[in-house]
């Protein structure tokens, strides 16, 4: 197949055909050579071998190996026409395949014969099917007597492709073979040098053997020059974007009077990671590039006053800062803390200001104005921040306060309203591992806080089954144990209002009053802490945890008769959450039922117990923050994750694990493994195609390193990549343009 231009940039509708080439690009989003050859198997299978059943889940799409072993065709009695019922088997479990109106399948699934069958796992009376599956049969790979397969045939790796419904598997081998038959040598992004270093195949000769292997040495050996390029090609990348980020000019911050006013009135001392940190960003600071990192710390660890450090070290050179902050509560509540921690004097001085989507029209005029004129030199807001309307008169530094919570264009859109770039100090309370931190933010400089100031005290956390009414009973009477000693609760609900209903293992089939409702009078609960969980079968569908019904059972909970409770969620006006949250932190409520508006910043330091109901439904990280929420004030801490998942499925491994550590780098490691780590590049910040193909920044961490270390060498020597033709093609290939813009805005 003759090429005009690089072989990987030809659209599949001219090197296959359009048919095919709208189905790869509906279905799996292929629009190019390149792109095609870069989905890759994600497993290998054998004529001989058979897929375990028994491992398939319920609605999952797959494409397994198994032999036919019974059919029969029988005429449908409520309406006309037939159904032909093939089960399928791995040697143990039984698997039904369903045709309607098809008779002519019966003459295909004859008993004996194997194939690959594709579809989505469902369950009709109990038995688990495949409604209308594509397959294909391995009939043609008999001998002539039709009894014994061809050895060479049995041990003949076939690629599993992750497939749509237009496109089975085999489909997809079809389309590839036909691409890597006219296809012919490639450039390779790998420099020989490195490649015979590391005795790394070709790339040629790498995607040849991925897709058509004839043992298993060879698809081992083409990932791992594929693993490696890739690794390398998103390295250089990431250093590429650092250093064209480097070059643009800032203005210098430097700290002088009011630093060190501040400085000298501080009522504490800094820990050590702060001191640390804070040299970080003050030597960054004062250069004319401007500065790009990233904070990480554990919750109440003490990040935002490092920023307001380097805040005031803006505010001496007569510059502003602006911190973005995902919600109005949290930016409300950095106000207060802020003003509170400058004191009167330097608050009147710098004036710290609110911009929220919620105030007024007049005071958002005020607010604005005083933003535009200079006067506000610290400017805390929401969304808000980003509107046209907003100006800045001298934008010297960019804090952007949870950083997953914001996308690449709103961090970009702030970024832009400074007259010279700003300096930029993204922070997260959510743990990132060194890998995950080199791959995804491989453009910023990272800095951590581990220690946690004096008086914070350890969480103890436990986990309730709901199928045990013992314990689930004994969460409200120790909530109600707290409140006695004059502490508060936080009870997490991941919802709003009864309106979706979604399947939940809830205590055997009870109502949800029931549910909340104290334990019966005969039952001994014991004084200690949860005692351990107990096997449970499951129970009916039933809704899941929402504030308002959770609120009102609460409310007529005997247990919890004299205590105060009080909601708070997302559908609330930013005055009623502000009114609530001053309520909460004054020790007007004793309880609040909320949603996870509180997961992020809010701080109430006489909040002792955090209860969080149908706990599985929410994420490692998430758990972990909300547990982050109490002991913050010197009292003893207690999360309980109320949960309805099953022992040993990855719903209950998720809130089992966060239960088991208080170690938030050791929750993350956990979490990227449960989950793995999807996407570094587009998914998690804009939406975008899967930027990770075969790597994995868990398993390769070496690798990543080493792909680093070497990329920065050939960067050093030739940062135009001038003499590095086929790596600035694979850059340019690589990052399509949603991935290319978080690179440049990150």
């Amino acid at each position: 197949m003759p090429f005009d231009v690089d072989p990987l940039d030809v659209k599949l509708s001219t090197a296959i055909g359009g048919r095919s080439a709208t189905a790869l690009s509906k279905g799996l989003g292929l629009e190019t050579v390149g792109d095609l050859l870069t989905h890759y198997p994600r497993r290998y299978a054998r004529l001989g071998e058979l897929t375990a059943l028994a491992e398939l889940e319920i609605d999952a799409n797959v494409t397994i190996v198994a032999e036919v072993l019974s059919s029969e065709k029988r005429v449908m009695k409520a309406k006309r026409g037939s159904i032909v019922e093939a089960k399928i088997t791995d040697g143990s479990g039984i698997l039904t395949l369903t045709f309607f109106n098809q008779p002519y399948r019966i003459d295909q699934l004859v008993p004996g014969v194997r194939g690959m069958f594709s579809g989505k796992i469902g369950e009709y009376k109990g038995m688990r099917q495949l409604a209308h599956p594509n397959y294909k049969l391995f009939e043609d790979a008999l001998d002539d007597v039709g009894v014994t397969i061809a050895r060479e045939r049995v041990l003949k790796p076939i690629p599993v492709y992750p497939a749509s419904a237009a496109m089975p598997s085999w489909a997809i081998q079809q389309a590839v073979e036909q691409v890597l038959d006219g296809l012919g040598p490639l450039a390779d992004p790998v420099p020989p040098s490195l490649r015979s270093e590391r005795g790394l195949l070709t790339y040629s000769r790498a995607l040849e053997l991925i897709h058509r292997p004839q043992k298993d040495a060879d698809w081992r050996s083409a990932q791992s020059a594929l693993r490696f390029q890739e690794a390398f090609v998103l390295q250089a990348a990431l250093l590429r974007q650092r250093a064209v980020l480097r070059a643009s000019a800032a203005a210098p911050r430097i700290p002088g009077t009011l630093s060190a006013e501040f400085d000298a009135a501080m009522p504490f001392t800094l820990t050590g990671d702060q001191t640390v940190v804070g040299e970080e960003i003050a030597r960054d600071m004062a250069s004319e590039s401007p500065m790009n990192r990233l904070l990480q710390g554990e919750v109440g660890s003490g990040k935002t006053l490092v920023a307001l450090r380097a805040m005031l070290a803006v505010a001496d050179s007569g510059g502003q800062s602006a911190l973005l902050a995902p919600t109005e509560v949290l930016a409300s509540q950095h106000l207060r803390s802020i003003a509170k921690t400058l004191g009167p004097d330097l608050a009147a001085r710098l004036r710290p200001t609110l911009l929220t989507g919620q105030m007024t029209v007049a005071e958002r005029r005020k607010a604005t104005l005083a933003v535009v004129s200079g006067n506000a030199q610290i400017v805390i807001g929401t969304h808000a921040l980003l509107s046209d309307s907003v100006s800045f008169f001298d934008l010297g530094l960019v804090v952007v306060d949870e950083q997953h919570r914001f996308g690449v264009e709103q961090r970009e859109t702030l970024r832009q309203k400074g007259k010279k770039p700003p300096h930029v100090l993204v922070l997260t309370a959510t743990p990132i591992p060194r890998t995950v931190a080199m791959t995804v933010f491989g453009d910023l400089d990272i800095s951590t806080i581990s220690e946690l100031p004096s008086g914070r005290t350890p969480i103890k956390s436990f986990v309730v089954p709901y199928t045990n009414p013992v314990l689930f009973g004994r969460v409200w009477s120790r909530a109600a144990e707290e409140i006695s000693r004059g502490r508060q609760v936080f009870v997490v609900c991941p919802a709003i209002d009864a309106n979706v209903s979604e399947p939940a293992d809830r205590l055997g089939g009870e109502s949800l009053d029931s549910a909340v409702s104290a334990p019966p009078a005969d039952v001994p609960v014991k004084k200690s802490k949860i005692a351990p969980m107990l096997e449970m079968p499951a129970a009916p569908v039933q809704k899941i945890a929402n504030v308002t019904e959770v609120s009102a059972a609460l409310a007529r909970n005997p247990v919890l008769a004299s205590v105060r409770i009080a909601t708070l969620h997302g559908r609330m006006t930013s005055d009623e959450k502000d009114a609530i949250m001053r309520s909460f932190a004054q020790g007007e409520i004793d309880m609040l039922v909320a949603t996870t508006v509180i997961e992020v910043g809010v701080d109430v330091p006489n909040a002792s117990v955090m209860v969080v109901l149908d706990a599985e439904r929410f994420g490692v990280s998430q758990l972990h923050q909300l547990r982050g929420r109490v002991g913050r004030g010197g009292v003893p801490g207690i999360a309980l994750f109320v949960t309805n998942a099953d022992e040993e499925t990855p719903a209950r491994e998720r809130v089992d694990v966060v239960a088991s550590t208080l170690d938030g780098f050791e929750l993350a490691e956990a979490d990227l493994v449960m989950r793995r780590e999807g996407d570094v590049l587009s998914t998690i910040q804009s939406g975008g195609k899967s930027s990770l193909r075969l790597l994995r920044v868990v398993k390769d961490s070496e690798l990543i390193i080493q792909a680093r270390e070497v990329a920065a060498a050939v960067l050093a020597v030739d940062p135009e990549l001038v003499t590095h033709e086929a790596l600035r093609d694979a850059l340019r290939r690589r990052l399509d343009e949603t991935e290319a813009a978080f690179l440049a805005k990150n």
